[in-house]
């Protein structure tokens, strides 16, 4: 969202250099920005957009999300996301030709952490992409349940599907900060936390770039 990536293309200096319906390039001279929005299909527009314009070294995927994990994580904490599945995808079969679509993806950057931060940053985490948003306690107990993972949201699969299929997919770097527990209460506290998590999020990026 606009609200997540101001925080980086203020600080990064970037330059607005190309405006789509609903895609915008922001620029300085190493950094490329791919302001895409929400939901899958659009973040598959903005990295496949970046592939096929750039010479890409390495791809990060960088916004909030929600936890999983209850009392087991706090808002703002920021995880490192390295397996990640689309878990509303349904078809009824198991060939192996669906798996780029039904198995979770791996990402191994081998990532070295040796970082002192205010908050808890989590290594290895796994990561649920969907197109809804939850504010459901429900929902969420179902999903712990059925997948024991970390957070979710709404892009990280389609863009490491993307990478995927111009080989890069281990040249990535997922970075998600908690913005509340997608419980009754999510709606507003999404937005009310955003701009702290963003900046958790955004602290660990200035370390990897």
């Amino acid at each position: 969202m606009n609200e997540e990536a101001v925080h980086i293309i203020k600080l990064y200096w970037l330059k607005n250099t190309k405006k789509l319906k609903n895609l915008t390039i922001y620029e300085n001279d190493s950094i490329v920005l791919a302001l895409a929005w929400i939901w899958k299909v659009q973040a598959s527009i903005g990295t496949t957009y970046l592939f096929l314009n750039y010479e890409i070294s390495n791809l990060i995927n960088i916004g909030i999300a929600w936890s999983l994990l209850w009392n087991d994580a706090s808002i703002w904490d920021v995880f490192l996301v390295n397996k990640i599945s689309q878990h509303d995808m349904y078809l009824p079969f198991d060939w192996s030709h669906l798996d780029y679509a039904k198995k979770e993806i791996i990402i191994n950057n081998n990532l070295a952490l040796d970082w002192d931060f205010d908050f808890k940053l989590v290594n290895n985490a796994y990561c649920l992409t969907w197109d809804q948003f939850i504010d459901d306690n429900n929902k969420v107990l179902e999903l712990r349940d059925k997948y024991k993972a970390d957070v979710i949201e709404m892009e990280a699969f389609a863009v490491a599907s993307v990478a995927r299929e111009f080989d890069m997919l281990d040249n990535c770097i997922f970075i998600k900060a908690i913005s509340d527990w997608a419980d009754s209460d999510a709606k507003d506290a999404h937005m009310w936390n955003l701009d702290f998590a963003m900046n958790n999020s955004i602290k660990v990026l200035e370390k990897i770039i």
